[in-house]
């Protein structure tokens, strides 16, 4: 009766163990560049409210006029799922993909009232007050 009790435990455990390590690795930073900020105007398109990551759409001209969509995710935070509206104009600093992807890992978001919202910070991330040029270098 020992024995079994005994392998459950460690199975148990050894099973925690090995999901512990795969969710560490999904929250890597390694696919953006957490030395740089991308500060972008644009207009809401989707904000998709879901646990743990949510995620918003926005639409941004680029220099010759053409529509870019972009992503950008905030992480851990308490949003409400009316949190963003669509059409409505958002200004958007994240964390831009290392792989030139429109897509991001957000810092803030100033909404049309002037109102800031703090997306995530990690290892390595700027906060939303440091200025880029402080930051290390790539």
């Amino acid at each position: 009766m020992k024995t079994k009790r005994f392998t459950a435990v460690g199975l148990a455990v050894g099973l925690l163990m090995v999901s512990a390590g795969s969710l560490w690795a999904h929250h890597g930073y390694a696919a953006f560049f957490t030395t740089e900020r991308v500060t972008l105007k644009g207009t809401v398109t989707e904000w998709r409210w879901a646990h743990p990551h949510a995620i918003l759409l926005f639409d941004v001209k680029d220099d010759k006029g053409n529509i870019v969509h972009w992503a950008t995710e905030f992480g851990g935070k308490s949003f409400t799922r009316n949190r963003f509206k669509f059409g409505e104009e958002v200004t958007v600093t994240l964390e831009p993909a290392r792989n030139g992807a429109p897509v991001g890992r957000t810092l803030t978001v100033v909404l049309p009232s002037g109102e800031v919202l703090i997306g995530q910070n990690g290892p390595g991330t700027l906060s939303p007050t440091e200025n880029p040029s402080d930051a290390p270098k790539r």
